[in-house]
């Protein structure tokens, strides 16, 4: 076989680059090569860290949120302009189950209590609220399955005073938890209910099915501004959470779609 003169000098040049390779590679001490395996690890912790919990910033106006199917894994992760201790707080949310089980609609957990708020629907009947290990339930209003329900809660911790309004009805006043603010960075998790801080979720306490407009306020808002969200007029949106301006990140299987809802 011959070769011709560029032929035979790549041939010498890849033959030597080859050889060069091999000498490097040998002359890699073994404490070197772990040393870039962790240098390498870190960077992918980081990176993750970085892409991997990125939220997104959305108008999901006119949206829904979709979980489907009863999991441990599938949830929103909400973020909230939370800049102080909450010392009062309105939340509200629209809903569509079709479920007759315990059902989380709306958990806030910091890193001293998983359940500084969480309320959920009860198999049994009425609206459940805790605020920070303590809790009432609230019973006589709309439960409807297989149909939007508007619902709004309120709680001021200076009294203590607890409401609840379901479908433009609202229920007689409460005492719930006085005495004390909500301290601390919050974990806000829709569709599932916090056992931890940000985590241990369970399915059967899992929500199933459409949620959308959001709100929440670190105050009481008046009963003309609820009203006015029960008949999906123009309100003031949330301070904490706008369901207009949404930071969010998704696990599981959790589907946006158009919302049927002022259909």
């Amino acid at each position: 076989m011959t070769f011709t003169v560029k032929e035979k000098d790549a041939e010498e040049s890849s033959s030597k680059t080859g050889i060069l390779d091999i000498c490097l590679i040998k002359s890699f001490k073994k404490e070197d090569m772990e040393s870039v395996l962790k240098w390498m690890e870190k960077l992918l912790v980081l990176l993750f860290l970085i892409y991997g919990c990125y939220a997104e910033h959305q108008d999901l106006s006119g949206k829904k949120l979709i979980i489907p199917v009863e999991t441990s894994n599938s949830f929103v992760k909400l973020s909230g302009n939370v800049s102080k201790p909450v010392t009062a707080m309105t939340m509200c949310q629209r809903f569509f189950t079709e479920e007759h089980r315990d059902q989380s609609l709306f958990s806030l957990a910091t890193p001293s209590d998983s359940k500084d708020i969480n309320l959920c629907m009860q198999s049994k009947g009425g609206y459940k609220l805790n605020i920070r290990g303590n809790s009432v339930t609230i019973s006589g209003l709309p439960e409807n399955r297989n149909a939007w329900i508007s619902l709004c809660g309120t709680w001021d911790s200076k009294t203590g005073l607890t409401q609840m309004w379901a479908n433009g009805r609202r229920s007689a006043s409460k005492i719930l938890k006085p005495n004390g603010p909500i301290n601390g960075k919050p974990s806000i998790i829709l569709g599932q209910n916090q056992g931890s801080y940000g985590g241990s979720f369970v399915a059967s306490q899992s929500f199933v099915g459409d949620v959308t407009d959001v709100h929440f306020w670190d105050s009481v808002i008046s009963p003309c501004q609820i009203k006015l969200y029960m008949q999906g007029k123009n309100f003031t949106p949330g301070n904490i959470l706008n369901w207009k301006a949404l930071e969010f990140t998704t696990g599981g299987g959790v589907f946006k779609e158009i919302s049927d809802y002022n259909c």
